[in-house]
């Protein structure tokens, strides 16, 4: 430690601003983040890319043609959910956004971090401190000297004015390198808000379409089940008249109780799927959603954006988020570092003392001084290696866990356009189903007017065309859920998103700049 006797305020200041901007532009140990290339990659599937095309051009009774097809390099919108036309899907979206409060927390947590930057880049100047003293001092007696011209007076006050500005010099950088990670939490943190953002509009639209999904089934069911209870009631009167055996109606009583079975599962399904939306939409279950949703009401788009691999890894919030764990993985090795080097302190103390508060200002009672100080770790019995050593492997895993998000990443986008080629072939034999059966029941009909076949035979031909309505309500549902599940894969477009909420403001009083 030193102590330098009083000198000129102007060069301990001159002292402290040199001291500051040589630490702000010496270079900082650990190593310099670089950010990962962009994965070697022209396409997401082994072959190239062919658009979901129904087989044999069959067009659905729903939604038109189930052929769509993918655009290569167009752009994602950031209202994705928009290209279904449905009104009530956009009211609920927009519900969710202003009320969810998972997305309020993320919010919170972007804020959190972006004022612990702000807060560790104060470390990088001098702070200053009022420090006044009033003190009551008693003297020792009158035979020892007394700081009083009065030397019959034992009590007197010393006041003592004084400021005092610390200041640690980050010479090696480890305070820059410990802003270099908190600035990689924010980004984390910024990624995590928009993968929240992106988790929040894909739960809603696939809640809306899996809704809609299970009003089809639901009605298309009811419609089977009064299809096998008029067969039943068929069959009794049948029975009764002795034109059939007993087994036949056992048989049909088998059939409707099985298709019973599966009505309140679906019911039950349904109303929990309202619960969701009420939930996503920031409500409580007793405040259900208005908003009710059918298959009919959502178009299919046909045209869909399918960025370039390589722009894949800057568009996914959680490839992002995984990056930014990595920079701040590299700058925590930075901070290891820096923590075995030497440790500096200047400490600069001006002020006036004086027996009388009126003499304070007198510069005769000025006093000035300044410390500097440097600590050095000489052992440690390796606690500051090992913790080195945790950080650089902290950084490995950093990098690993990025490069498993990558590859997850691109089997996302991967699964769902060979969904999406699937879906198309799917939907189409379904529709294609409901139309075979829809002609048979029509022959049958024409049949039963002829009296060339009987009422059951009418019947079964119904049941057989309701069961394809749910069939193909099934397929369809599916091929909007992966078209909504396709636009998520790609990062959800929020790169082009305009309803981004201001901060709220600052209102701090004692904020001093």
């Amino acid at each position: 430690m030193v102590s330098c006797a009083p000198i000129r305020c102007g060069r301990a200041v001159a002292v402290l601003a040199a001291t500051v901007s040589l630490s702000l532009s010496a270079c900082a140990v650990g190593p310099n983040y670089v950010p990962p290339e962009d994965p070697p990659v022209g396409r997401y599937t082994k072959e190239p890319l062919k658009n979901p095309s129904a087989a044999d051009k069959v067009r659905t009774r729903q939604g038109g043609s189930a052929d769509q097809s993918f655009v290569s390099g167009a752009d994602i919108p950031g209202s994705w959910w928009t290209l279904f036309h449905s009104a009530a899907l956009n009211r609920l979206v927009e519900q969710a956004l202003a009320n969810n409060p998972n997305l309020e927390a993320a919010q919170a947590s972007l804020r959190i971090a972006q004022q612990n930057v702000l807060a560790q880049k104060g470390t990088l100047y001098p702070s200053l401190t009022a420090n006044p003293q009033i003190q009551g001092i008693l003297a020792p007696g009158l035979d020892l000297q007394s700081p009083l011209n009065n030397q019959t007076q034992y009590l007197y006050s010393l006041s003592t004015p004084q400021a005092v500005v610390s200041y640690n010099p980050d010479v090696f950088g480890g305070n820059r390198r410990q802003i270099e990670s908190l600035e990689a939490t924010t980004e984390n943190q910024r990624f995590q808000l928009e993968a929240a953002y992106l988790s929040l509009t894909g739960n809603v639209v696939a809640a809306a379409i899996q809704e809609a999904s299970l009003r089809a089934q639901i009605e298309a069911t009811r419609k089977v089940i009064q299809a096998q209870t008029e067969i039943l009631q068929l069959y009794n009167k049948q029975l009764s008249l002795g034109q059939i055996a007993g087994a036949d109606v056992v048989q049909q009583q088998a059939a409707l109780a099985l298709s019973q079975q599966l009505l309140p599962p679906l019911e039950k399904a349904l109303a929990q799927q309202r619960n969701l939306l009420t939930a996503l939409a920031g409500r409580l279950p007793s405040d259900e959603v208005s908003e009710t949703f059918v298959l009919s009401a959502l178009r299919l788009p046909t045209r869909l954006p399918v960025s370039l691999p390589s722009r894949l890894v800057q568009q996914r919030p959680d490839v992002k988020a995984a990056e930014a764990l990595v920079q701040q993985a590299s700058a925590s090795v930075g901070v290891a570092v820096a923590n075995r080097l030497p440790q500096f302190n200047l400490t600069a103390t001006g002020g006036s003392s004086s027996t009388r508060i009126a003499q304070v200002t007198n510069p005769g009672a000025a006093f000035f001084t300044i410390i500097g100080q440097a600590t050095a770790p000489i052992f440690d019995a390796g606690t500051l290696f090992r913790r080195q050593r945790a950080a650089e492997e902290g950084l490995t895993q950093a990098q690993a866990q990025y490069k498993a998000t990558v590859l997850g990443a691109f089997q996302n986008v991967a699964d769902a356009l060979r969904a999406l080629q699937a879906d198309a072939r799917a939907v189409a034999a379904a529709d294609a189903a409901v139309s075979a059966t829809n002609q048979s029941l029509g022959l049958i009909r024409k049949q039963y007017t002829a009296g060339a076949v009987t009422s059951s035979q009418v019947l079964i031909a119904q049941q057989g065309y309701l069961s394809a309505l749910i069939t193909s309500a099934s397929a369809r549902a599916t091929q909007y859920a992966d078209t909504a599940a396709l636009f998520v894969a790609l990062g959800g477009g929020w790169w082009n998103r305009v309803d981004v909420a201001p901060p709220p403001p600052e209102t701090d009083p004692l904020k001093i700049l």
